[in-house]
């Protein structure tokens, strides 16, 4: 078991983000409120409740460097919250949204943030030094349906977003007034704000988390027809992988590094993805099983072949020999994990501990530190 912490702080939790130091705890017990804790002689303490929305918190960031959290809401509007001695102080950002807002993530520099909605639209937003206000730039016309999740490319210009139209696309959110001419480079180089850098047609079927990996090389989202996405080399011909598993579908995703990822989602178990030396991605394990059963490795390799007639999916694509797992009971989480956040310092090419938060209302803490069969990844 990699789980270290295991904290139920309410009966359910829809998002939650850490402080840079790791010491304070904010998350939205499927409301309108954040809730905001510090461990105080280690006990975990109620220092802030954030209230300003009129309904459920859907996303939650907290920037390491400024030590901003922005929050977004159903209620279609977004706060950008500054610590100002010992309360926390709104400012409205107006997002100029018609349907709920579903997500926000900061960029890497922390001078933009995203917000994804179910207007079809992704709204980026910064900071007007001028008229000292929050300000967003809309990228409209691009999405068939909700934007369900967003994640920052390294160069702090490339966005990556998922939709409930089974597509992932790639954007530019270059900002003239706002990023630097020198953080242009390779597909984005000559791009312009809003601008589609690629569009990705590989799930037919609603899709949820996305993310890149440390170097930006590689970009994972997952499907809810229970599979998981990898596109390497992004630009106009990119490399695809998918990796279809016999379980419920994930929700979100994470790279540990290059070759490691974690995926959570319906089945309240995080699950572990990996890269061989050639680059195919496979299914390893559950991260938080005690043990693990298998189904005989015929039943597994049969279902994995026939799922990939199913999809289209080469036979090497799918992970014949791993997939040989029965669905995992008894795992820290009791009900579906829709959250996962690294621990690791921003920027870092590794991340060795990392969090999740599920509809338990739980936040478990996980460490990698001593997977021994996991140590090759790293």
């Amino acid at each position: 078991m990699a789980a270290v912490e295991v904290h139920k702080f309410a009966q359910c939790i829809t998002c939650h983000a850490w402080s840079r130091d790791r010491s304070m705890l904010a998350f939205c017990p499927n409301n309108s409120e954040v809730h905001i804790y510090a461990l105080l002689q280690g006990k975990w303490e109620k220092l802030h409740v954030l209230q300003k929305h009129d309904q459920i918190v859907s996303g939650i960031d907290w920037s390491a460097r400024s030590n901003k959290i922005v929050t977004a809401s159903h209620d279609r509007n977004s706060y950008v919250w500054n610590l100002e001695g010992s309360e926390w102080v709104p400012t409205l950002v107006i997002l100029r949204l018609n349907r709920a807002a579903l997500c926000v993530r900061w960029s890497p520099r922390e001078n933009k943030f995203a917000v994804g909605s179910g207007a079809k639209t992704v709204c980026i937003c910064y900071y007007e030094q001028e008229n000292n206000w929050w300000v967003s730039k809309l990228i409209r016309k691009r999405h068939d349906s909700s934007v369900t999740s967003v994640a920052w490319h390294p160069n702090n210009i490339l966005l990556a977003t998922a939709s409930t139209d089974g597509k992932c696309r790639i954007f530019s959110t270059f900002i003239k007034v706002v990023d630097a001419k020198e953080s242009r480079t390779g597909p984005s180089a000559d791009s312009k704000f809003g601008e589609q850098i690629l569009q990705l047609d590989l799930s037919f079927t609603w899709s949820f988390g996305v993310r890149w990996s440390p170097s930006g090389n590689t970009l994972a989202y997952v499907g809810h027809n229970s599979m998981i996405y990898f596109v390497d080399d992004v630009g106009p011909s990119p490399l695809a992988q998918n990796v279809a598993f016999r379980d419920l579908p994930l929700r979100d995703v994470l790279f540990l590094s290059e070759r490691l990822v974690i995926g959570v989602g319906f089945d309240g178990n995080p699950m572990v993805f990996a890269a061989d030396e050639r680059g195919i991605w496979s299914f390893i394990k559950f991260l938080g099983e005690r043990k693990t059963t298998s189904s005989g490795p015929k039943y597994g390799s049969q279902f994995s072949e026939a799922f990939g007639k199913l999809y289209g999916q080469p036979k090497q694509g799918f992970n014949n020999d791993t997939n040989e797992h029965s669905r995992s009971r008894g795992g820290v989480h009791e009900n579906c994990i829709n959250c996962i956040v690294p621990l690791g310092d921003p920027g870092s090419s590794k991340v060795k501990r990392f969090s999740t938060s599920g509809l338990d209302g739980k936040i478990v803490v996980w460490d990698m530190e001593n997977q021994e069969d996991l140590a090759g990844y790293l």
